[in-house]
């Protein structure tokens, strides 16, 4: 599960006094909510029409993912898929449908980390950073006894999508995201003109092309989840995404212990000992996915999946601020 978060990076961007010399590039961005979090948009371009144009594609591509996947609208087809849940297939559209396989897949690959079947958790916690005490062992049992990827029946012939317990919800929380800024992505950087971009998804982030005129380098200032004023290291990318996961704005504690706002599909209960989870790879969707089995797997684990896994790198922060990364990621500290 992945909801809204503090986004942990700070991007670093050249001055507009660097664009003004040359002139052989515009830059524009924008900021606005989109599937019930901040995005921001980022183009390079060759003129200011181009970059908007962009910023407008990008914006009118996630508006209708949203209302494709969305649990929360009740037109969309994933309502309609949890709402014949136990009761009938739903016929969907290819596009949704693909990203269920590919969800299952990823479930496969995390041994179960990753569950989009966890959304029938979703009325369980509350994650309003205030101190409760836990759910009753009975009411997370319950809940719980839903969550199995495995009792998601597809029909490929048919792109038709069946529940098999009634009760059950699927939901894109922790992979949808990534999924809209790889859309966004591939349709601002066919357009004409358009020469890099940014498209951050609160939080994930997918990133191309040049930063400026004379730089064809992005550079991600990554702050400290504890105190998101304050840069602790930084990294120089380009044609590649950044997805971060972190507890630090939904939370809640219990008996003074800190959980996290992604539960553990296996049993139920918000995942403690990491802060934040950030993937660097090429595709912002299994990036978005893999940074919260790693919430769910703990840092051995979840750097031990990391590191068999080739062109993917993770840093995590964990409760005790202790900073890990994969073997082959180099960071520059402050």
């Amino acid at each position: 599960m992945k909801l809204t978060v503090k986004v942990l990076f700070v991007l670093c961007f050249l001055t507009s006094s660097l664009f003004s010399s040359a002139q052989e590039y515009a830059l524009a961005s924008k900021e606005i909510k989109l599937m019930g979090c901040r995005f921001v948009f980022r183009v390079v371009a060759d003129d200011e029409a181009t970059c908007w144009k962009a910023i407008n594609s990008g914006i009118t591509e996630i508006t209708r993912i949203e209302k494709l996947i969305s649990s929360w609208d009740p037109s969309s087809q994933t309502s309609d898929i949890n709402r014949n849940a136990g009761i009938e297939a739903v016929k969907v559209d290819k596009e949704l449908f693909s990203l269920i396989q590919r969800s299952l897949k990823i479930s496969e690959l995390t041994q179960g980390a990753f569950d989009i079947s966890f959304a029938s958790m979703d009325r369980i916690y509350t994650f309003d950073r205030q101190e409760k005490q836990l759910p009753s062992a009975e009411s997370i049992h319950n809940a719980k006894a839903l969550i199995n990827c495995k009792n998601i029946e597809l029909d490929e012939k048919n792109t038709s999508v069946k529940l098999s317990k009634k009760g059950m919800k699927i939901g894109f929380g922790a992979i949808g995201k990534g999924y809209a800024a790889n859309r966004a992505k591939k349709i601002i950087e066919a357009i004409q003109g358009v020469h890099g971009g940014i498209v951050n998804a609160s939080g994930d982030l997918s990133i191309w092309g040049k930063s400026s005129n004379k730089m064809n380098e992005w550079n991600i200032k990554i702050s400290d989840p504890s105190d998101p004023d304050r840069i602790m290291a930084d990294i120089l990318v380009n044609n590649t995404s950044v997805i971060t996961s972190g507890d630090y704005e939904k939370y809640f504690t219990s008996d003074g212990k800190r959980y996290a706002h992604i539960i553990d599909p296996k049993t139920g209960i918000p995942t403690t000992g990491i802060k934040s989870a950030t993937i660097i790879c090429k595709d912002a969707e299994i990036g978005d996915a893999l940074a919260t089995s790693v919430f769910v797997l703990g840092k051995d684990d979840g750097m031990y999946l990391i590191n068999k896994l080739k062109g993917v790198e993770a840093i995590i922060v964990t409760d005790d601020n202790t900073i890990v990364h994969s073997d082959n990621l180099k960071l520059n500290y402050y």
